[in-house]
């Protein structure tokens, strides 16, 4: 018997209220999640039950030709797998997250020698063969994300990882900075595949109330990948060159590669009953037969179409993704500058080498190590309380002043703890406490933002995750680039302050959210 603990289901009578009809923008009872794509379909909600889709059980009945699951404890639907097997899917997509990051920030302490190796002196370049990884972080969103919705989650996975090695290795044989820096944002496109699915993947197969744990788990690469990534680098790049850290990357993703390929199974599903429909024509020969979560009969063509103007449109049209974007992003690039100044920063006020400069990236990873565990566990737990009660679920539970308040005011803090002791010569160790007080604040406002986007479009979640991507990345990118300027004119102190305000003037946003979202989200109701 499959686990269906945290798994309710629209053919039980004791269907939770808090299930959301997330299509419409509001927030009332309706299918849950295991009947339902995580795409809106582009014709609107009514296409669903048109095409005898999960929101109409009686035109299923109705039409034999209609391929659905069998019965409300089908194993094949992911969100009635076992816990053990969902958890083990959890896992890889989390080893995937953290390989990936790796290539953005691992060579980080090496900079300096590549600048050497290809007889590079500007500020701006230094910066920006960092940055341009991010910067296919920002592009690879948008194509990634409309084909997962299209052909599934695994194959984009299994190709992204190929691609990948491929790019890693190319990048390791660079001859130019030319060279480098184009391969090093080929690297980013193909990397970004898990950072972009991952928690479509998540939403295909957990419960809302455990989405917090999944996605905390899930999030560990993304945000932990780059700051652990320059410790081993520094040390490797000091003994066998920057051009190992490369090498290294391509075998472990080689690996991971062909391990991915056998264990990593699909979880959408559409794409799961379409292919359980193809196999039934065939064995039947009934070529009328269609898929219940097949949507609109529109074709290849124009669903891609589509898909790819999902994420723009949820963008610039939905202000709660868009305000939500723009926070994030704002945090994000102020890390990455971060990222791209620590081998500068610290040779030039402390005296650091190569391999001490890597170890500066370590208090990042354990102010987001404590963000992921403090966030992720006590949204998960708010959620659970509340559906105990017997209330009804609201996304913006998530964005609880308890959360997003602490969280907001961290971030500025560190930034100024930061800035103004390295200005002083204060010991190294207190702005390192800056940067751990910066990165918790810093993942305990994505951990809200992405648990409650992922919770108000769980039917879009690839899309919702891409949206955030390409904003985020940009910014990621093209924010570095202004790093060595702002510190000559403003110092440290200023420098960072200017950061500190910027973040601090965000601190509202998610609570404006956590009062009007709703009513926002009915108001600006877009048809995906």
């Amino acid at each position: 018997m499959a686990d269906r603990s945290n798994s309710p289901s629209p053919y039980n009578e004791k269907t939770q209220p808090s299930d959301v009809d997330l299509e419409k923008g509001a927030y009332e009872l309706n299918s849950s999640d295991a009947e339902a794509p995580t795409i809106v379909p582009e014709n609107g909600a009514e296409s669903v039950t048109k095409e005898g889709g999960a929101g109409d059980k009686g035109e299923e009945e109705k039409d034999p030709n209609i391929v659905t699951w069998d019965g409300p404890d089908d194993p094949t639907n992911p969100m009635n797998w076992t816990m053990r097997k969902k958890w083990c899917n959890i896992a890889v997509l989390s080893v995937l997250t953290i390989i990936t990051p790796l290539g953005s920030s691992m060579f980080a302490p090496g900079i300096p020698r590549i600048l050497q190796e290809f007889n590079e002196r500007s500020s701006v370049t230094a910066t920006f063969i960092l940055s341009i990884y991010i910067l296919g972080f920002a592009f690879g969103p948008l194509l990634i994300a409309p084909m997962s919705e299209i052909h599934g989650r695994s194959l984009l996975y299994n190709i992204g990882n190929l691609f990948f090695t491929i790019f890693t290795i190319c990048t390791a044989l660079s001859n130019s900075i030319g060279m480098l820096m184009a391969f090093r944002f080929l690297m980013g496109v193909a990397g970004s595949v898990p950072i972009t699915i991952g928690s479509g993947s998540i939403a295909d197969m957990m419960p809302v109330e455990m989405r917090g744990r999944a996605m905390a788990a899930w999030a560990l690469g993304p945000l932990l990948g780059p700051c652990i990534g320059p410790v081993a680098g520094g040390y490797l790049i000091r003994a066998a060159g920057w051009r190992w850290v490369y090498w290294l990357i391509a075998i472990v993703a080689g690996i991971i590669t062909v391990f991915t390929f056998f264990t990593l199974k699909e979880s959408y599903a559409p794409v799961i009953l379409e292919r359980k429909t193809r196999r039934l024509r065939k064995e039947t020969g009934n070529q009328a037969l269609r898929s219940a979560l097949a949507g609109t009969s529109a074709s290849p063509a124009e669903k891609l179409k589509g898909a790819i103007v999902r994420p723009l449109k949820l963008l610039f049209l939905a202000p709660i993704v868009t305000a939500m974007s723009i926070y994030v992003a704002v945090t994000y690039g102020i890390l990455y500058l971060l990222f791209s100044t620590f081998s500068i920063v610290f040779p030039n006020y402390y005296g650091f080498g190569e391999g001490e400069s890597g170890l500066v990236f370590i208090p990042s990873a354990i102010g987001m190590a404590l963000g992921i565990g403090v966030f992720g566990t006590l949204s998960d737990r708010l959620v659970r309380n509340n559906l105990n009660g017997g209330e009804r679920h609201r996304p913006e539970i998530r964005l609880t002043p308890f959360f997003t308040l602490p969280a907001g005011i961290a971030i500025p803090s560190g930034l100024f703890i930061y800035g103004w002791t390295i200005q002083y010569h204060v010991h190294w160790i207190v702005p390192m406490i800056g940067v751990v007080v910066f990165a918790f604040g810093l993942m305990g406002v994505m951990m809200c933002v992405q648990n409650y986007l992922l919770d108000v479009y769980p039917r879009a979640a690839a899309s919702v995750t891409a949206a955030l991507a390409v904003l985020r990345s940009l910014a990621g990118a093209l924010l570095p680039l202004c790093a060595i300027d702002m510190y000559t004119a403003l110092n440290m102190g200023w420098g960072n302050s200017l950061l500190g305000f910027i973040s601090l003037a965000l601190v509202p946003i998610p609570l404006l959210f956590y009062i009007f979202g709703a009513r926002l989200v009915k108001k600006f109701e877009l048809k995906l």
